[in-house]
């Protein structure tokens, strides 16, 4: 990749947090410090370190010091802490022969929504960055700041939820911006500022909102000119320090390469004795773009000298502009014939949404996503060597979550839809987004198996079992065809089944579907699981099916199988012998003990903390047990009930609601779901209007 200039690298920087989304309208209320009840929309958090900017804000915006901040003034910590633990992870056998486990690695620099009025819970549309390729991903960064509103970043609560569901670690974002755009070395200064014993209060300060929050730690992005060796000297110790105390509680940091040892801004596109310090200092380095193959491999080596691995050194794609059409010189940091050379860090991959028209739809953005994590050939298991975006799936082993005790359960839930799903019928009509309520997805996306005709596999918003989305199979089958659905390490017992809930469309012609089970792992990268196919249904009727708003549901005993299920598919065959065109749907797949039924708890004590006109604020005590997520309905006048929205956290607002039919109260009623989606008793709660 050619360095870019300087004027390029700021313009990208200083415009991060403002090119997204539309900022959305903005209730008044005080600053969380001055310790104030807020009663409307609640949002992301944002901070200067210390002191403030002149002037007032502008509408929306908020100012506030992250010095004087504590958890317990915090009006909205209920909403912006994520509730989900960091998952373990795993590697299975790659999917491919040159993808590799223990080199490479991938981290994401990602805006997903501006820095004010960005909505802590998600929000009523679809069009979102919802991201799903997680497999791939080490380390997510919560892209934002400017210099007008705040450079202290503190990612939404479902963003890191999704991302600790698969594993992935999130860091909140540190941006001092460049002068040229606002930025004050003042706030560097504030930053670094030591206490009369010698410490850095802010270091502790922003390892208490991480721990407070529910994320991971810091990226530190220092690019304010016009310091001197005295205030890198301060850095290094300020850096020191935050590593030292994010250790302690598991969280970790990253520099990136801008501010040098002596103070000033020069963004070297290597590791070298100008900011050594700094990595030395943290856990990992992001390498500016200025890169070469000669600078990222002494890069390597300087890394190798001091001890330290390579791959906690990411050098910086820019994908923002031209995505998976982004020229890369890949052989300098993941060459296919030697090890790789250092990690990757892109640069705003949200392209895959944003370059996209106004008109855009899930199914877009997803396919966009595909091409960019998986490939031109849309199959990680058969990479295009012809293709010039070197997708992660062709050189990074993918990582699952799905391991450890039973049960385990998806409905292909992507965080985004156009309507809301219960049992296969619409619960709600409003579109929505809440990475929170994302499942653990599959990891490869997708591979398909078969000698015939290779069909189209996507994730689809027309149709779901529960929530938004489902897995849709489409196009002709004229030869058995089987599709990876998970790579898993999950125990098999006596008593083991598993549950698939599919449809077939009205337009398709009918389909045999069988569970593919694996025992074992592949024998080598890239060739397929040792399957055993077990019936679920046909045309003849060998099994017996539940049919609910056209979904059939189906539970398959393991019986025989023992030790542990390393993979799961289905195998598709079109009763055609001749083949036909089929759609057919997956929505749901679980697997469980067959006694494992036991809905969880009922949550207790919900109450509405604030109203302001239609907009409420739900508050809950917590289910006892283990809890997948909560979901809020409101009973209407007639006996129906209307999904209103779910979380994984303990507090929720719900913004624009009016009475209907003549009512004088409105009731609504509040779940927790559980691992096998099956929900509680509901508690309840009425509000006059």
């Amino acid at each position: 990749m050619n360095p870019q200039g300087p004027t390029r690298r700021t313009v990208l920087l200083a415009g991060a947090a403002a090119t997204l989304l539309p900022q959305l309208p903005t209730p008044a209320f005080a600053a969380p410090q001055a310790a104030a009840v807020n009663t409307g929309q609640p949002y992301a958090s944002y901070w200067y370190p210390d002191s403030l900017p002149a002037g007032t804000p502008g509408t929306g915006i908020t100012w506030n010091s992250l010095k004087t901040w504590t958890a317990a003034s915090d009006a909205d910590l209920a909403f912006n802490a994520a509730a989900v633990p960091l998952a373990a992870r795993f590697t299975p056998t790659a999917a491919n022969s040159t993808a590799r486990s223990g080199q490479a690695r991938v981290q994401s620099l990602v805006s997903f929504g501006p820095t004010s009025s960005n909505p802590s819970q998600g929000a009523a549309t679809a069009d979102y960055y919802a991201l799903t390729h997680w497999s791939y991903l080490d380390e997510l960064v919560f892209w934002g700041g400017s210099s007008g509103e705040g450079i202290i970043l503190a990612p939404n609560a479902p963003i890191v939820d999704a991302a600790h569901r698969h594993g992935v670690p999130v860091l909140g974002n540190i941006f001092l911006p460049p002068v040229a755009y606002g930025g004050q070395l003042q706030w560097t200064r504030d930053l670094v500022q030591k206490d009369s014993a010698g410490h850095y209060p802010l270091a502790a300060q922003l390892v208490a909102v991480a721990a407070a929050y529910g994320f991971d730690g810091w990226f530190v992005n220092a690019e304010t000119s016009g310091g001197n060796t005295a205030l890198g000297t301060d850095m290094q110790g300020f850096l020191g320090e935050l590593k030292s105390l994010a250790a302690e509680q598991g969280q970790r940091v990253t520099w990136y390469d801008a501010m040098t040892v002596n103070g000033t801004v020069s963004w070297q596109g290597a590791l070298n004795t100008s900011n050594q310090a700094f990595f030395q200092a943290a856990d990992n380095m992001f390498i500016d773009f200025r890169w070469s193959s000669s600078t990222l491999a002494a890069s390597g080596t300087k890394a190798d000298g001091l001890g330290r691995s390579r791959y906690e050194l990411w050098a910086g794609v820019d994908v923002e502009s031209n995505g998976s059409s982004t020229s890369v010189s890949w052989d300098a940091m993941v060459p296919t014939t030697k090890a790789h050379i250092t990690s990757i860090g892109f640069y705003r991959p949200e392209w895959t949404r944003n370059h996209l028209p106004a008109s855009r739809t899930p199914g877009d953005f997803h396919a966009a996503d595909d091409r960019f994590w998986t490939g031109r050939s849309l199959d990680p298991s058969l990479p295009d060597s012809t293709d010039t975006w070197r997708a992660p799936a062709v050189s990074v082993a993918d990582r699952s979550t799905v391991g450890g005790a039973l049960p385990f359960a998806s409905v292909f839930n992507t965080g985004h839809g156009l309507r809301w799903y219960e049992d296969g019928a619409v619960a709600s009509d409003a579109a929505w987004n809440h990475l929170g309520l994302q499942d653990r997805l599959p990891s490869r996306r997708w591979v398909v198996r078969t000698a015939g005709q290779r069909p189209t596999v996507t994730f689809d918003f027309a149709d779901a079992w529960r929530g938004g989305s489902s897995v849709l199979v489409s196009g002709v089958l004229n030869q058995p065809t089987t599709v990876d659905v998970y790579g898993s390490q999950l125990p098999i017992g006596d008593d083991t089944v598993v549950d698939l809930t599919f449809r077939t469309d009205t337009d398709s012609g009918s389909v045999n579907v069988e569970l593919a089970v694996a025992t074992a792992e592949p024998s080598t990268a890239g060739s397929t699981p040792p399957y055993a196919y077990l019936p679920v249904n046909s045309v003849n009727g060998v099994r017996a099916v539940t049919d609910v708003n056209g979904w059939q549901t189906v539970t398959v005993p393991l019986t025989g199988l023992s030790g542990t299920l390393h993979a799961i598919g289905v195998r598709l065959t079109a009763a055609d012998a001749n083949g036909s065109t089929v759609n057919w749907r997956l929505g749901g797949l679980a697997v469980r003990e067959v006694n494992d039924t036991q809905p969880p708890a009922a949550p207790s004590s919900l109450r509405i903390t604030a109203a302001t006109g239609g907009d409420l604020r739900f508050a809950w005590d917590a289910a006892p047990g283990a809890v997948r997520q909560y979901t809020l309905h409101r009973l209407l006048p007639d006996g129906t009930r209307r999904f209103l929205g779910g979380t994984c956290q303990r507090a929720f607002f719900v913004g624009g609601l009016q009475a209907e039919q003549g009512e004088q109260q409105a009731w609504f009623e509040l779940r927790a779901t559980g691992e096998l989606y099956t929900a509680s008793a509901p508690v309840t709660v009425e509000h006059t209007w």
